[in-house]
């Protein structure tokens, strides 16, 4: 039986099988973008196929994909108000009991996993913490978009909520954003509907709202989508690490380029180079809430939905298509 046709067995009416089709397109989109930005950022990979053009072989998840699972986890296993403080515990529970996180994580997951083990909880676990304006709580959000089944306000609260934990400022604004844009892409919003509900939680006078502004000034300004491709790179840039307000606006804007379709967005987005690992996985994402499933290639599906435990172990376990489904179901009630 295909994932389509557990859908249609799963869920009744046609509204409720068109969005959980989209949620767990958009679930393990996200892995693909994941596995795919990872690989073609890699040296020996660009010398070896130029640029990529498929999911290779040997991709598999990162951080991204994994403290995906982790927020849906969050999600599902909440049985009250969901709270900062649930947030934290299950990062405790999962994460810290575990033996913590492995390698590949970014600078502010470990420091809030720090936190925590030290007894420090949100939101002073994300705000006395080191670079927490990456984009690593964004990364983590769209399960958020899904469960706020197209009210984009309870998606970015509950974003907020979530990386509140490991961020503060900016790297909650992305989270918030991706979060109400993935929320919007579920429901069938057009690329700049996608977009717009995005900016819409964006401060205008914070780094991220200007870089967002200066990002869709030079699209609106550059007929040519090589220029504007090459100028998503040096306009954005920060130096040695990569930040919310360099790698939000570079998603955005590639996202705008691939005209929300999930092929032209692998293209552009897994041969991005920088943080492509998370600029690939919510390009993607956002693609396949508009596209769902039929859009990702079935093998493509089945490599990428168990994660690989690089990072995270316990998100080994779990399995990107039943997540998307649960969420999907959970958001529905």
């Amino acid at each position: 039986m295909s994932i389509r046709q557990e859908i249609e067995t799963e869920f009744k009416t046609a509204s409720e099988i068109e969005f959980a089709d989209r949620a767990v397109a958009a679930m393990i989109a996200l892995g693909v973008g994941d596995a795919a930005g990872d690989l073609g950022r890699d040296d020996a990979v660009r010398q070896k196929y130029g640029i990529l053009t498929t999911l290779l072989p040997e991709g598999k998840s990162t951080d991204d994909t994994e403290f995906t699972v982790l927020s849906a986890r969050s999600i599902l296993d909440c049985p009250g108000e969901y709270t900062a403080d649930f947030v934290a515990q299950t990062w405790r529970n999962l994460v810290l009991s575990d033996g913590g996180a492995r390698e590949r994580g970014g600078m502010p997951l470990y420091g809030a996993l720090s936190n925590l083990s030290r007894g420090v909880n949100p939101p002073l676990s994300g705000q006395d913490n080191v670079f927490n304006v990456d984009d690593g709580a964004a990364m983590r959000s769209v399960p958020f978009g899904i469960i706020g089944y197209g009210d984009t306000k309870k998606a970015a609260r509950m974003a907020a909520i979530d990386a509140s934990v490991s961020h503060d400022r900016d790297g909650i604004w992305a989270a918030q954003a991706i979060a109400a844009s993935t929320a919007v892409a579920l429901k069938g919003g057009t690329v700049d509907q996608v977009i717009d509900a995005g900016r819409e939680y964006i401060p205008e006078d914070s780094w991220l709202g200007r870089k967002m502004e200066q990002t869709f000034t030079m699209l609106n300004e550059t007929d040519d989508p090589d220029d504007a491709y090459e100028l998503l790179h040096t306009l954005l840039w920060t130096p040695k690490h990569s930040s919310a307000p360099e790698a939000i606006p570079q998603i955005y804007g590639l996202y705008k380029l691939s005209g929300g379709n999930f092929k032209k967005g692998f293209k552009l987005s897994a041969n991005f180079g920088r943080d492509a690992d998370t600029i690939c996985a919510l390009v993607l994402a956002l693609c396949a809430a508009g596209e769902g499933l039929s859009s990702i290639p079935e093998g493509w599906i089945e490599q990428v939905r168990k994660p690989a435990g690089v990072c995270l172990r316990f998100a080994a376990e779990e399995d990107m298509v039943d997540l998307g489904k649960q969420l999907a179901a959970l958001a529905m009630k």
